[in-house]
């Protein structure tokens, strides 16, 4: 229950930030709105991202430690755990800027 009460201040603190950083002509709903949704695009899929690289991080700890052969194939699915932050992200700055 903690985490979520955090994962949701967290989310309302970033949309506090990108809306002061927004003009005074574009405080308009529409404008709002627009950093309302890039900012729940970063934070969800930062979000969601840790959390994945998390557990595919104890589930390469738990299978190195019966073949150490096996380091170099959890790599590519913990930096594709880490790609859906930078997804996230662009998705953000289409947002913002399109």
């Amino acid at each position: 229950m903690k985490r979520k009460v955090l994962i949701v201040c967290l989310l309302f603190i970033s949309v506090a930030v990108f809306a002061q950083e927004a003009a005074a002509e574009e405080m308009t709903y529409a404008g709002v709105l627009k950093y309302f949704a890039a900012a729940l695009a970063v934070g969800i899929s930062c979000v969601s991202g840790g959390m994945a690289v998390a557990k595919i991080g104890s589930a390469a700890m738990g299978a190195m430690s019966e073949n150490a052969d096996l380091s170099g194939k959890a790599i590519p699915y913990a930096g594709l755990a880490e790609g859906i932050c930078l997804w996230g992200f662009l998705v953000a700055l289409l947002i913002l800027f399109l």
